[in-house]
């Protein structure tokens, strides 16, 4: 009964805050962590992957009605989506956007039920070394999220090891950068930090637009019409939304990529393969299509990694993992072994949801669409009030209430100066998995690092993946960049 509420609840809500322009699927997983932490694991993850996936949908919703993108995977979308509208065919593109994002959404689900068991039998052959080096990998994927500058997502990753280090150490017990606070012993939460990071910057920029003008509004007659368009047109998407499911799922799969990088790709493919290219950015169904079913179905992909090896592949996967570790699942090969249980039931629920996502966006997206009109005035101080509420819950403890303002103040300001906040948080969550796992490596090293290290080839093979993971960013910016302007200049 748990684990269906948090897949209702994670669904409707998925899509509700990915509808409203400037929330986003990473503010939405963030501030639902604290009320999973009193559910099981099973009805919390569930919860909070239907919102990550429903959340992704919810965006092409503005997107398409008022040409203002939800979430950043959405801005694809938007190009034709719009245009539909301006036609007055906004609900046609709507009906298309929900169930390309559904097929998309099932066949990355299907890859994480089928691809994740072998991948966590793999993971039996990794010893400390093996999981030290596969966290440094991850933190390498720190300049994947670092946006457009590289050195400032170093300089955020850095920060967020940094600020991992705080508390006592665990096998010495000696205080570090505690400067005497009985609170900070125990290190920084990582909850109340991920709370304030997304919930409560996001709403201060939201407050800052408000304040200099910016608001999007939804014209009241582009939700009329039929919800889908004649399946003589229909049926012709079809191919579109296959080949872009496939390969969201596996753009999803890479850890440096994301459903943004993702629908960007699966835009351009579809440009590439339709018979009429030149519809595209004058209002091409097939373009909602293409974008559409690529993101969501690179949702799923992001999860294969995230599971089986703890890499997260985007900032809502990591926050993802902080919520597996808060409720005692750790990522790797007991996953499907002593918690199989209930990791096959989180990823059917995440299956389910897809569905769920689906039927309920064909019968309610014109009424989701209105809730952008609601006052930024009304939403925020409620984002801050459940924001509050719940980290205070966590504990009782109103020290993380502070610790979730002065992050919040935090992410505010590293996002207005360009510092990407995604690489703080990965690198709180993968610095204490780094530093544990060398420590053992150096136990088992026997005094002698270098010759266990050439022992291992498994960790010679993580140590090329690193430096080429150094590379991945300059290509994913490339490819993104040339998708754009390929799009421009048509």
């Amino acid at each position: 009964m748990g684990a269906l509420t948090g897949l209702i609840v994670g669904t409707v809500g998925g899509i509700v805050i990915g509808a409203l322009p400037g929330f986003s699927a990473s503010m939405g997983v963030a501030l639902l962590i604290p009320i999973t932490y009193g559910m099981s694991p099973v009805a919390g993850l569930i919860m909070l992957t239907a919102v990550y996936t429903s959340a992704i949908y919810g965006g092409s919703i503005t997107a398409t009605l008022c040409h203002t993108p939800g979430t950043p995977a959405s801005a694809a979308t938007a190009i034709d989506g719009y245009k539909l509208t301006q036609q007055g065919r906004g609900m046609e593109a709507v009906g298309v956007c929900t169930v390309a994002s559904m097929i998309g959404g099932v066949v990355g689900a299907l890859a994480l039920l089928f691809l994740s068991p072998p991948l966590g039998k793999f993971s039996l052959q990794f010893s400390a070394l093996e999981y030290c080096m596969l966290a440094i990998f991850g933190v390498t994927i720190i300049a994947s999220l670092a946006g457009e500058s590289l050195y400032k997502g170093l300089f955020s990753g850095i920060l967020g090891l940094f600020l991992g280090t705080v508390g006592l150490d665990a096998i010495t017990g000696t205080p570090r950068f505690t400067f005497g606070s009985i609170q900070l012993e125990d290190g920084i939460q990582f909850v109340p930090a991920l709370i304030g990071m997304f919930s409560i910057s996001q709403v201060m920029i939201i407050a800052d637009d408000v304040f200099k003008g910016k608001h999007a509004i939804v014209d009241e007659k582009s939700m009329t019409g039929r919800i889908l368009p004649p399946w003589s047109e229909f049926k012709g998407l079809i191919p579109t939304i296959a080949r872009s499911s496939v390969i969201g799922t596996i753009i999803g799969i890479i850890p440096t990529a994301g459903a943004g990088v993702s629908s960007w790709v699966c835009y351009s493919l579809g440009k590439k393969f339709s018979k009429h290219p030149d519809k595209f950015g004058n209002g091409s169904l097939e373009g909602v299509a293409s974008s559409e079913a690529g993101n969501n179905a690179a949702t799923g992909g992001a999860l294969v990694p995230l599971i089986t090896l703890a890499l997260p592949g985007s900032a809502v996967a990591a926050i993802l993992l902080g919520g597996m570790l808060m409720h005692g699942l750790v990522p790797g090969a007991s996953m499907f072994t002593e918690k199989a249980p209930v990791t096959y039931t989180i990823i059917f629920g995440y299956l389910l949801s897809n569905v769920l996502m689906g039927l309920i966006g064909l019968a309610v997206a014109k009424y989701v669409a209105r809730v952008s009109t609601i006052p930024m005035g009304v939403l925020g101080p409620l984002v801050v009030a459940l924001s509050a509420i719940g980290t205070y819950a966590i504990r009782n403890n109103m020290f993380d209430v502070f610790v979730m303002l002065a992050f919040g103040l935090l992410g505010y300001l590293l996002r207005r100066t360009g510092f990407a906040t995604a690489p703080l948080v990965l690198g709180m969550v993968l610095g204490e998995i780094v530093e544990s796992n060398w420590r053992r490596a150096l136990i088992m090293s026997r005094g002698n690092m270098f010759k266990y290290f050439l022992s291992r080839p498994i960790s010679l093979a993580l140590l090329v993946l690193i430096a080429l993971s150094m590379f991945t960013p300059v290509l994913m910016n490339y490819v993104n960049k040339k998708s754009r302007v390929q799009e421009k200049s048509a």
